[in-house]
């Protein structure tokens, strides 16, 4: 993808490896979902939380309004960074974005990985854990990856 950003005093083109893009709008899309639900409808994500069996977040009880909302708006800044970065398409705004992203997924699978669920079987907590590792992960991945860009380049 390459975008072409236009100011007064110069024009700036920026090109990403098409993987980087790829995988930031895989991080962005669920992330936005998920966050904006459960910023309109906290109790229903909480209760309900991934869609079907088995319920994820509910496995932490008890349900609290301003944790589940607080949640959510990580969830959907998630999103919304790595929205942004897949959009722009600039080598310093995925930098920042990676690195937003890795701040928040990185602790929340890390906190998953150490305190597995007592309401859920194991196969159930790794249905739960796993996913957030890989997005942790790709988060780390286009984080070297736009680094490693950015030295090939320069």
């Amino acid at each position: 993808m390459c975008v072409t950003i236009s100011s007064a005093s110069s024009v700036h083109t920026h090109s990403l490896p098409r993987w980087l893009t790829i995988v930031l709008w895989l991080i962005a899309v669920p992330n936005l979902i998920i966050g904006l639900w459960a910023l309109v409808f906290p109790q229903g994500w909480y209760d309900n939380f991934p869609g079907y069996a088995p319920r994820l977040v509910a496995a932490y009880p008890p349900f609290n309004e301003h944790l589940v909302t607080d949640a959510g708006a990580g969830l959907l800044t998630v999103g919304v960074l790595a929205a942004a970065a897949a959009f722009l398409g600039r080598r310093d705004a995925v930098l920042v974005a990676a690195s937003g992203i890795l701040a928040f997924t990185g602790p929340h699978a890390l906190f998953h990985v150490l305190n597995p669920s007592d309401l859920l079987t194991a196969a159930e907590d790794a249905s739960s854990t796993i996913p957030l590792v890989l997005t942790a992960l790709a988060a780390l991945a286009v984080l070297l990856g736009v680094v490693r860009t950015i030295e090939v380049t320069a």
